[in-house]
């Protein structure tokens, strides 16, 4: 569907201008438990051990989702469980997010106060004590979401992607391939004979209803295990956002190791080179007991020539790119 052909469209931004428009996604968001929330210039949050941290992360429809496959409601649920998937990643619980959005003038209000549920249902799901602490509005031609979102360490200090070392197990929480074969799905059987997204064709090939496909609309990461894999010792994570391969070679050069992947448990395929599962990878130490929610995919070995091994063979270090990855189509 395109942003502006809601099923009861109703007044546009354009037509009702930024004040109301404020007011009907502000009272649909979560608030959180913040100091001083929405409608100061800024919001203001608590810091109990003296530190947060943050993250940012942009939506644009065309590369990073379509409408003819998303709702608005997808778009905001996506847009919150990204952010909050980082802030797992160091070993903290998010607290607070601040989005911003630009939508064409023509776009229904009723559009972004779905977007704002689609929000709230991923922060009630995922990350129950954070809330929507602040934001802003501005027009483009091109619908584009921008969150920011904090975290609270609790004291412990933040899991890096630099601290892996050789002879830890390498570990995996939440799922891999999921979203990439739901994207192939969609670009398989969601489009119309041009090869253009088409909600039509979507609805008509069962392909909107295809579980796959909902994951990669709506990524469920592990939060709590960001939190958990900290407290049992984690020596590197970072967030599976662009795919095991690409993401354990981030994680291999910063530790300046190579990852040997247990290709008993990892396939090739999406869940080696597929994108937008917002799992979590993580190194433990051996003989560590896995906290609940992580799997063994492999060990940490010395530096060598490549980042990441799968069985002792070299695994090109692909994954989601979106300058590589998308040709400009939009749907």
């Amino acid at each position: 569907m395109d942003a502006k052909d809601d099923s009861q469209p109703g007044p546009t931004v354009g037509e009702v201008g930024e004040l109301e428009v404020l007011d009907r996604i502000v009272r649909r968001l979560p608030a959180g438990d913040p100091v001083i929330g929405p409608g100061d210039d800024c919001a203001v949050l608590a810091a109990p051990d003296g530190r947060y941290v943050v993250t940012t992360d942009m939506m644009v429809h065309g590369p990073d989702f379509r409408w003819a496959w998303s709702s608005p409601e997808d778009i905001g649920w996506k847009a919150a469980a990204t952010n909050l998937s980082d802030v797992a990643a160091m070993g903290a619980t998010p607290t607070g997010l601040v989005i911003a959005l630009a939508a064409p003038q023509d776009t229904p209000v009723s559009v972004l106060e779905r977007f704002a549920d689609g929000v709230r249902l991923a922060v009630e799901a995922l990350a129950p004590a954070c809330g929507v602490v602040g934001g802003d509005l501005s027009t483009s031609s091109t619908f584009t979401v921008s969150v920011t979102a904090f975290g609270d360490l609790g004291g412990r200090a933040p899991v890096l992607r630099s601290g892996a070392e050789p002879g830890d197990v390498v570990a995996v929480s939440g799922e891999l391939g999921r979203a990439a074969r739901g994207l192939a799905r969609l670009f398989r059987d969601g489009v119309d004979a041009a090869g253009e997204p088409s909600r039509a064709a979507t609805v008509a090939s069962g392909a909107d209803a295809d579980s796959d496909a909902l994951r990669q609309r709506r990524p469920v990461p592990p939060i709590a295990d960001g939190v958990a894999a900290a407290g049992a010792g984690a020596t590197a994570m970072l967030d599976l956002s662009d795919g095991l391969a690409i993401d354990g070679g981030r994680l291999a050069r910063a530790s300046r190791v190579t990852l040997d992947l247990d290709p008993t448990v990892v396939e090739e395929g999406p869940a080696l080179h597929g994108g937008e599962d917002h799992g979590l990878l993580a190194t433990f130490p051996p003989g560590m007991p896995l906290p609940a929610g992580f799997r063994r995919i492999g060990s940490v070995r010395e530096r060598g020539e490549h980042d990441v091994l799968r069985g002792g063979r070299p695994v090109p270090t692909s994954g989601w790119d979106p300058y590589a990855d998308w040709d400009g189509a939009a749907g």
